[in-house]
């Protein structure tokens, strides 16, 4: 089985629609994708051939996506890196092909080798793709690949790790991956044709081509794909084309809060079911000022690359959702808690969370010594600390890495971003280790503010709340926090970027 075969939606249905673009029936979609497959094996491609794709988020690239893994294997990447981080790529992935726009972005066409075809999609007036060979760079003479029909086995994507403290891992998706973890959010949200995602995540990130289109089209409902995040617009968006759900990474949900008082009139007759958060922990308190301003449940999910997206999710109304929690494993999704020695614990104990399911990768690709940390006797270990109640609802205390070590006491961010966050003048938090020569790491904070405060109001304001050596040495006020591509917030990365040396 490949992911197509779980797109069955009705041929009149509406599949993808972009703003101010034509939308795509189902019928539309099928036959547009069957077309680019056969034009991309016709330049030579074929199964287990890379093919990278810089576009920007739309129909376009999502039907460009299902074509390049049907053929082969779909690289979707950044339209925002840099040629030196394209040329990076290309070469780790021994990428056969690059499909891009014409003529844009100038650094993705820029870094292409002498091994590579650039491909140009074209749209033409009915919104049916087409593709044709560059003419702006000399092409290799390929031979044709194996233009055989992927099986479940087959790897559909290639993403990688975002890299921030080592090499970034290439993460090989097979169909039966995808399609397992397309099944799962399905499930847990009871999606059907009748809903409608608006798509706010990149689609060159697992959570927008899994979280969002994968489980839309798997479930026969429409595909919202503006041209990516635009707070002026996502209102607009709302009250237009009646989404019954989106899914977004916390920072974005916090910028759609901040602008629901402008939008009341939107916002108190808007078709949302349900609203969705993955990709990094959403603090509690926006959860509950989300809902109390949006009159909508939010609940969030577990995800990772590794997994094909989720692994757990808080569930909806009537099911119980416990606050704070990241919910239990979607259907076929084990959790366990492990210590340092491979050992799993009883309920109750603070740990590394494993996880093994349908949907869980077999391995990095070529790298033998981050499978040997990563994959234990068949679970894989995430990196994050947590622990399970009574009903299996896992609770995540943070990454293993971004633990504050201070003086032995190992302290979770988390816990100081969500006191922080609960002050009226502080609209964002992050607390970050910083290094010191006697206590090992010293604990300090970040906040944007969204009235007048100063640090020493909110280091009193965490003493009330925090044990003594929890509250921050030094709180920074900065007008913004630093994100990675996807609005990951860089916690291991704070120290640095405040230039802040060993204490």
């Amino acid at each position: 089985m490949q992911i197509i075969d779980v797109i069955t939606g009705k041929e009149e249905h509406p599949a993808l629609l972009t703003p101010r673009q034509l939308t795509l029936t189902y019928g539309q979609l099928r036959s547009n994708v069957v077309s680019l497959v056969a034009e991309l094996r016709s330049f030579g491609l074929g199964l287990g051939d890379r093919i990278a794709i810089v576009m920007p988020n739309g129909s376009p690239m999502a039907c460009i996506f299902l074509a390049a893994s049907l053929c082969g294997t779909a690289a979707p990447m950044n339209p925002k890196y840099k040629q030196e981080e394209f040329a990076f790529y290309y070469e780790d992935l021994q990428a056969k092909a690059v499909i891009t726009f014409p003529r844009t972005p100038e650094d993705a066409i820029a870094a292409i080798n002498p091994n590579m075809l650039l491909i140009h999609a074209i749209t033409d007036t009915d919104g049916k793709l087409s593709l044709a060979l560059s003419t702006e760079v000399t092409h290799p003479q390929r031979e044709s690949s194996w233009p055989g029909v992927p099986g479940d086995d087959d790897v559909a994507i290639i993403l990688h790790t975002s890299g921030t403290t080592s090499r970034p891992k290439r993460v090989p998706i097979r169909h039966r991956h995808l399609i397992a973890s397309a099944r799962n959010i399905i499930s847990v949200y009871n999606l059907t044709a009748q809903d409608r995602n608006l798509c706010l995540m990149p689609l060159f990130h697992i959570h927008g081509l899994v979280g969002c289109l994968l489980s839309t089209l798997a479930s026969g409902g429409t595909f919202i794909c503006p041209r990516g995040f635009n707070a002026l617009e996502f209102w607009q968006l709302v009250d237009e084309y009646k989404p019954t759900w989106y899914s977004a990474a916390p920072t974005i949900h916090q910028i759609i809060l901040a602008r629901a008082s402008r939008n009341q009139d939107i916002v108190k007759s808007h078709s949302l079911r349900f609203i969705r958060s993955s990709s990094a922990p959403l603090p509690l308190v926006i959860v509950e000022q989300m809902e109390a301003a949006l009159n909508t449940p939010v609940v969030e999910s577990y995800s990772m690359t590794e997994a094909a997206h989720m692994m757990t999710s808080n569930q909806l109304p009537p099911k119980i959702r416990k606050p704070g929690s990241v919910g239990y494993g979607a259907h076929g999704v084990e959790v366990g808690i492990m210590d340092e020695n491979g050992n799993l614990l009883p309920q109750g104990s603070l740990g590394e969370v494993v996880v093994k399911g349908a949907n869980v990768i077999d391995g990095y690709e070529n790298n033998p010594q981050a499978n040997a940390t990563a994959f234990v006797h068949g679970w894989f270990r995430t990196g994050d600390q947590g622990k399970l109640d009574e009903d299996g609802y896992l609770y995540l205390t943070g990454r293993i890495k971004e633990l504050i070590n201070r003086g032995g006491e190992k302290i979770s961010p988390l816990e100081i971003d969500d006191l922080l966050l609960r002050h009226p003048a502080v609209t964002e938090a992050l607390a970050f280790a910083v290094p010191h020569k006697t206590l090992g790491e010293e604990i300090h904070a970040a906040v944007v503010l969204k009235s007048n405060t100063s640090e020493q109001e909110l280091k009193l304001y965490c003493g009330k709340v925090l044990a003594a050596f929890k509250v921050p040495k030094e709180i920074h006020i900065l007008e913004a926090l630093p994100r990675g591509a996807t609005g990951k917030l860089q916690r291991l990365n704070m120290a640095k970027f405040l230039k802040l040396g060993i204490e």
